[in-house]
Formats: structure tokens, sequence, C-alpha cells
């Protein structure tokens, strides 16, 4: 029995302006438009990158300039063409690329008028895609221009290299077209959230001495942002260990973060990015050294206060897209059940780290060696705070009180232990936790807490040399320090 029916062929090509309009709605945001775009520049052996807006003008437009190796007019043709290459073919450890759609998909997503210009072995070619003219003409009309000249950003056209230049940005121009103040300053401020994505996704070829590129916007050379804050001393990475599987090998390595007491607000918040460390914790996937995910435990974990220090870097091949079902945007993954098994261990692990760090310094507040003002209080699955009422504070002041106002004072410490505001602090803490600060101490406040724990100290034996080491350790004391110092060093003259 044959294996094939007999059937009559017809052509069913998809309708150009249809086609090509459906490729602007894969997704993009301007940020990940232009990392792709800037793939295309490092698959193309780029070493200087260069971003540039013009956002005041009536026709503002970017452009991307490269000093890669360039292309022909035949090769240009070929990576004008949607589609260019299949996800299957074998590609070299630079090629960032995935289905040969990225540089038009990116390019439509932000702007109706995509045009090209390269320069290989000294011969200049240029080409654009207009979706005016394709829906114009119904057809796959790619035009060629022999005066390149003639488009902006011409002039960063290296001796060898490429310039992708996007025009009509309707996208990007938003609701402010026709308000060119309006359209400069919303322009500004997409371009400026999307440079830090730049920053963080191709960190790892920015970095060192000799980074494999240099990336400026509008001159101004870029900086890597380093989501594992590795060179600090404060960080606590892991060992890397290779899960080897048929398409290639995947390198694994697990960081806890510093404390953010640790590090300066600067580079805390620059880690953490506009969606703060609870959202930015868990799985950092680099596919060939660029970063595709930032962030998010993919089903492995909750994302909590305590685990925010957990962060997980996943280095895979490009010859790993099917099995990782990488997506055209490079912006999404999905595990292979290798690796979330070994991951899942590696995560349980972790996550103990990073609950240690910050469990560790919550001990220390309530450590009974350091006279904690708030007892800790575990009981049924509950956790209750109240004022320590044993405090050298709170004690002293009770015994100059006459009796019969002890009573008193000690139900008012209590009302204000029970009356913690938890929703509040829950809520604050979820979206921000480290803006919560305690209340700064006045000299008053300093003077009467030095005074009291000195005193207690030196009743319980401690020796006067060791006073200042152990006043220091305790949180109130180090944040006053230079009113506290002075005061412990006249008790401790006094006394001596």
């Amino acid at each position: 029995m044959s294996s094939s029916f007999e059937a009559r062929i017809v052509d069913a090509s998809p309708h150009a302006a249809s086609l090509i309009e459906g490729h602007r709605d894969f997704g993009y945001t301007l940020e990940t438009a232009l990392a792709d775009v800037i793939d295309n520049s490092i698959s193309a052996g780029a070493t200087e990158i260069s971003l540039l807006a013009e956002t005041s003008s009536d026709q503002p437009w970017i452009a991307v300039s490269d000093d890669g190796t360039g292309m022909t007019e035949v090769e240009l043709i070929e990576a004008m063409r949607l589609g260019s290459k299949s996800p299957s073919d074998q590609r070299s450890k630079m090629d960032l690329g995935r289905f040969g759609l990225g540089l038009k998909s990116a390019s439509f997503s932000q702007c109706r008028n995509l045009t090209v210009t390269t320069r290989k072995s000294g011969v200049v070619a240029c080409a654009s895609w207009d979706l005016d003219e394709v829906k114009r003409r119904k057809s796959w009309a790619l035009e060629l221009h022999d005066k390149a000249e003639q488009f902006e950003a011409f002039d960063a056209l290296p001796k060898s290299g490429t310039v992708v230049l996007w025009r009509k940005l309707d996208r990007l121009m938003g609701n402010t077209a026709g308000n060119n103040v309006q359209t400069s300053q919303h322009m500004n401020r997409e371009i400026s959230a999307a440079e830090r994505h730049l920053c963080l996704v191709f960190h790892r070829y920015l970095e060192g001495p000799s980074p494999k590129i240099v990336l400026t916007l509008n001159g101004r050379r870029l900086e890597p942002i380093d989501p594992f804050a590795s060179k600090n001393s404060a960080c606590q990475p892991d060992r890397s260990e290779e899960i080897i599987l048929s398409e290639g090998g995947v390198r694994i390595q697990s960081f806890t973060l510093p404390h953010h007491n640790m590090m300066s607000k600067q580079e805390w918040d620059e880690i953490g990015g506009p969606e703060g460390h609870l959202r930015s914790q868990g799985l950092y996937i680099y596919r060939e050294g660029r970063l595709i995910i930032a962030g998010g435990w993919l089903g492995l974990a909750k994302q909590r206060e305590l685990t925010k220090l957990c962060r997980i870097r996943v280095d895979i091949p490009n010859t790993m897209d099917s099995d990782w079902k990488i997506d055209v945007k490079k912006a999404s993954a999905q595990l292979p059940l290798a690796v979330r098994t070994r991951l899942k261990l590696i995560v349980e692990r972790l996550v103990g780290t990073s609950k240690r760090t910050y469990q560790s310094r919550g001990r220390r507040l309530v450590d009974d060696e350091r006279f904690p003002i708030w007892n800790r209080i575990q009981s049924d699955g509950d956790v209750v705070f109240r004022p320590n009422l044993a405090h050298p504070v709170f004690a002293e002041f009770v015994d100059q009180l006459p009796s019969d106002l002890r009573a008193g004072f000690e139900n008012c410490i209590r009302v204000v232990g029970s009356g913690l505001p938890i929703e509040a602090l829950h809520a604050q803490m979820l979206g921000d936790a480290e803006a919560v600060v305690p209340d700064l101490a006045d000299q008053p406040q300093v003077q009467q807490m030095v005074s009291a724990v000195v005193t207690r100290l030196l009743e319980s034996g401690v020796k006067h040399e060791k006073v200042r080491d152990i006043m220091n350790s305790h949180d109130f004391f180090r944040k006053n320090w230079t009113a506290a110092s002075k005061l412990i060093d006249e008790l401790l003259e006094a006394q001596t």
C-alpha cells in the first residue's frame, strides 16, 4: 500500500503584509529588542558596539553600530529575509542567534522602518524593510539603496561593520507622537531602563580588564552589572559543578549574596534592579555567556524574604536550545528533567545558607548576652516579639520609680509590644525590607543606654577592656558609635 496520497498542490504563501505585521507582536520590549540586535553584532565578531539615539528631533531614530565582519549585498539580503536560519543549524560558540528572526522581529516590534547599512571589504550595501511599503505593494518588497549616506547614523559605520537603524518609531513613541518634548522624555526614560538591562544581560561580555566587547550609549561607556556581587568579599560562592547531557554540558554555580548591611545602598539597589531583591532571587540562566533568564525559580522554590539572597548561575551552550525550549526573544526557557532534578537539590542547600545569613543577624538582635530590647518567643508555630522588661534601661528606670507606679510603667511597655503594626510590617517587608530602619536615637537616649549597659556589664564581672568590644557588637551602639564611644570611655574612666 502506498505511504502517500494523491494530492493537488496549490500555492499557500502567507500574505506579506499580514505576516510581517504579525512579527511585531512577539512580545519584545525595547530592552529585549536592543539585546537581540546586539546579539547579531556579537555573532558577527564585533568588539565595539555603539547604541545611538536621537530623541529630540521631529523624526526620532535609534541605531546600533558595530565593527563586526560586515556583509556583502547578497549576505545582507539573506540576513534581511525572515527566518534566514534554521534553529537546527550548527552554530559557532559566538553565534547568539536562534531562528534567524531576531533582527527583523525585534526591530519591527519598535519601528516600521528597518534600514541596515553594512560595509565589507570596502564595499557598502544598504537595504530597508518599510512596513508601509510592504502593505502598499502587498509583496515582500525589500528595498535596496545605492546611496546609503542619505540615512541617519551612516557616519557611525566603521571600515568594516554594520549599522542597524530604526525609523518610524511608532511603538516607542506611544501616545506622545506630535509632542516633541513628551516624546523625547518618554523615549529617554525607556532608553534609560533598557540601559540597565543591557548592562546586566551582557555583563560577562563587558567585565574584566580585557572585555570581549565595549558597549556605549551615545558615546558613554556602559559598565557591567554583576547580579552575584561576586567581587564583594562577603559574597558566598558555592563550588561549580557540571551536568553532562547528550547535547553538551550544563555548568551550575550557586551564590549567596552579601547581607545588605555589607554593601553600599547603591550596590544593593543596582543588583536588586527595579523590582527589588525579592523578585530577582533565583536562577540566572546564560546561553553562551549571554543572560536569558534573570531571576525566578521556574517552579523549584517560592520567592520569599528569607531566600532573596539566593542566586544560581546556570550556563548552557547554544547546542541545547531545543532541549531548553529557548524562545525567539531568548527571554524564556524550560528546565530539562535531568537539570531540574539536580537543581532541586542545589536550591534546597542554597536556601538554607540564605536563611542562615539573615537569621544569624536576627538571632544577634535577641541574644541574651547582648541585652536585647526585644525578646523573641516561639510557641505553637507562632513567633511573638515582646519588650524585654529585664533590659538594663527598663530595669534601672523601674528601680527609680515609686513602688505604686512600677506596675503601670511595665503595663505601658507591654502595650507598646502588643501594638506592633504586624500587617503594615508584613506589607513593607514584602515590598522593600531594606527600607525598614530603626528610628534615630538622640543624645539623651544614647546616654541612658550607655549608662545602664556599662553598669550592668561591670556588675556582672566583665573586665573594663572587654566592655567596648561587647557594646560595639550591639546594633544600637554600633549605629550610634560616635556618640556612644565617647560616653563609654568617660564612664569606664570614672569607675577605674
